[in-house]
């Protein structure tokens, strides 16, 4: 296979993390100085229950669950830069589904590190670790069949000699680097991080290896240095420093949060991020001061917007809410395939049938109503229906104008309100 340039060697890497490393926080973590950027954990399973989309009003790619969630998502910017790292305890699952998304991904990672009990009781995650004959088979099932070069990211075993002996295993399967977290699976954040072991590791073997668990040892761009020093590895890979304040990866210093928290909320705007997931992100920014008063309206917003209004940014969330209505609007009208014609007053009248059921609209409410409700909050001018009979049809039909677009509706009404209410 032929595989893409991807160097593992003194490189900043934000590392994966559930609800975490999502684009939005890949995205700021880049502009800051990240080179190499890990989207969260994705089982395999998952992901081969998605289907890809090509996202025209947000301009990324989409892998949609069955159930409408949104289980990875890229963008161009990220190109190149983003690894897709997989859960899995099977080969061949796991290959059908790094294949799904080869072509929209810079490479690859197993998880054989996580510790959590969901990973250990399916197989995956640090179970891997006791399992030399899976792993192997794992790794080199993907390095042989993918395009795209394939990492791991592991923990350390109770003996050094064995942690040797595991990643030597791994470089013999032809993986380009491993991620070493400096800690055993049973050991936590506030246990110490074992250096010295990931220095041995880095001396036993000839490819990369990225040095994890130093979060509690950084403080600034500088400590980021002495880490590598200290692990003898070839690059570092940070997690809960980055969660707490993605600045870390700058060399011209660590930024003010809220400055921080600025950036991440208008990516998480322009790509619409969950609620959920854009509420945690910035909670782990706050996480010591979450009893401040920005902390507890954080901590009680029911929406994005209300989150932005925060940091005095509802302006920019409704101007791009409004953009990506537009957007979807001209998009899901197909103008140009449209029939048309001019109206006296010289604009253009686009012509489509709008069926109105009422059993289609949410708490009963009507479309009509929807869009101005919508225009009200966002402070667009209202709605005009120019809406006329046809004594010999005895019917009446409608055109909506509204931010430039005139919608004229198709489908005759005997009733003027409904004639209205249709054109949506």
């Amino acid at each position: 296979m032929t595989e893409s340039e991807i160097d593992y060697r003194n490189k900043l890497i934000l590392a994966p993390m559930v609800r975490i490393s999502m684009l939005p926080m890949r995205l700021l973590a880049l502009d800051y100085g990240a080179d190499i950027v890990y989207c969260e954990e994705i089982i395999d399973y998952k992901i081969l229950q998605c289907t890809r989309v090509q996202n025209d009003i947000l301009e990324t790619v989409d892998y949609v669950w069955n159930d409408g969630t949104i289980v990875f998502r890229t963008c161009p910017k990220e190109q190149g830069k983003v690894i897709f790292q997989i859960g899995t305890s099977d080969a061949d699952r796991a290959l059908r589904a790094a294949k799904m998304v080869e072509n929209d991904v810079a490479a690859f990672d197993v998880n054989m590190g996580c510790p959590k009990e969901f990973s250990i009781k399916g197989g995956m995650g640090a179970a891997l670790m006791t399992q030399p004959d899976k792993v192997s088979q794992i790794l080199r099932t993907l390095v042989n069949g993918l395009s795209k070069p394939v990492t791991c990211k592991i923990r350390i075993l109770p003996k050094v000699e064995d942690t040797v002996e595991l990643v030597k295993l791994i470089e013999a399967a032809g993986v380009k680097a491993i991620a070493v977290h400096g800690r055993l699976r049973e050991e936590r954040p506030n246990h110490a991080n074992h250096n010295d072991v990931i220095e041995t590791v880095a001396k036993s073997v000839s490819i990369p290896i990225i040095a994890n668990g130093g979060s509690s040892e950084m403080n600034s761009y500088d400590d980021i240095k002495k880490f590598r020093d200290d692990t003898g590895a070839s690059s570092v890979m940070i997690a809960r420093a980055a969660q707490w304040n993605p600045s870390i990866f700058s060399q011209n210093g660590m930024e003010p949060i809220d400055n921080v928290i600025r950036k991440y909320l208008k990516y998480a705007v322009q790509y619409d991020a969950p609620l959920p997931n854009t509420k945690y992100c910035i909670q782990q920014m706050l996480h010591e001061e979450l009893e401040l008063p920005s902390g507890r309206l954080l901590l009680s917003a029911p929406s994005v917007r209300d989150i932005c209004a925060i940091w005095e940014m509802a302006s920019y969330h409704d101007s791009v809410v409004s953009s990506h209505q537009m957007k979807r609007l001209q998009l899901g009208t197909n103008l140009s395939q449209l029939k048309s014609h001019l109206d006296p007053d010289g604009s253009t009248v686009y012509e489509m049938d709008c069926k109105y059921d009422r059993r289609l609209c949410k708490n009963s409410l009507s479309p009509k109503f929807v869009l101005h409700q919508w225009a009200v909050r966002h402070n667009y001018t209202a709605p005009k229906y120019d809406t006329v009979c046809h004594p010999s049809e005895r019917m009446f039909r409608s055109i909506l104008r509204f931010q430039g677009i005139n919608q004229k509706n198709l489908q005759s009404k005997h009733q003027l309100r409904f004639a209205s209410i249709t054109c949506k």
